[in-house]
């Protein structure tokens, strides 16, 4: 398996899972600031120029949740329920996460974090006091869900656990408000005492060396 990733958002998650589960796959790193996922070989597995891609044999799949999900089952994790009732819970939540929680987290994301590194100027006071807003309220629906829950799905973690708290990690350097919010913190240590979460990401040689 070969899996195709940037040190950004939906790559962290999906490197996280593989890390976590311990696979025997090739990291292959594409430079988004050179352009590489716009490169006619990578368009050929990813049509849509964005990361991450799995490679697993014949078969190349794109969407970050889709690999999570073919990860887990294709190493029959228990991070993929084998209960039906829980399997639509794993949609549900990856769902509610792309349209909600993580929609909004990564405006803040690209505000304070991809601007600077592109050069692109301050983060918009606008945009950022609307994300924040939005991020409270979702946030909030998340607290409370979790009250009473270890992990989402309730006594053990699932795939959406890796999905839905991929923006947690950026929140004090983007500027999400989730101090206020006690069940999602608390849920979010729970995540943070894994490595694989807080060190998703391959070493790479070329980035060691200039860091020795």
């Amino acid at each position: 398996m070969k899996l195709y990733y940037a040190e950004t958002l939906s790559p962290r998650k999906a490197c996280a899972l593989a890390g976590y589960l311990g696979l025997p796959i090739e990291y292959v790193f594409v430079d988004l600031g050179k352009g590489e996922q716009a490169r006619p070989d990578y368009l050929a597995i990813n049509p849509n120029g964005k990361a991450p891609c799995l490679v697993d044999g014949e078969r190349s799949l794109w969407e970050a949740d889709a690999i999570l999900c073919h990860l887990a089952q294709r190493t029959e994790s228990g991070l993929w329920p084998r209960n039906a009732h829980q399997q639509i819970d794993v949609v549900r939540w990856m769902s509610w996460n792309s349209q909600h929680l993580l929609r909004h987290g990564g405006s803040l994301y690209f505000e304070y974090i991809i601007k600077p590194w592109a050069g692109m100027g301050a983060p918009d006071e606008a945009k950022v006091a609307e994300a924040q807003g939005f991020y409270r309220k979702h946030a909030a629906v998340l607290d409370q869900h979790l009250k009473g829950r270890k992990w989402l799905l309730g006594d053990e973690m699932s795939v959406a656990d890796f999905s839905v708290g991929i923006t947690l990690p950026y929140a004090k350097d983007a500027a999400m408000p989730v101090g206020e919010f006690a069940e999602v913190l608390r849920w979010h240590d729970q995540l943070n005492s894994l490595d694989a979460w807080r060190n998703p990401f391959p070493a790479r040689p070329a980035y060691a060396a200039m860091n020795a």
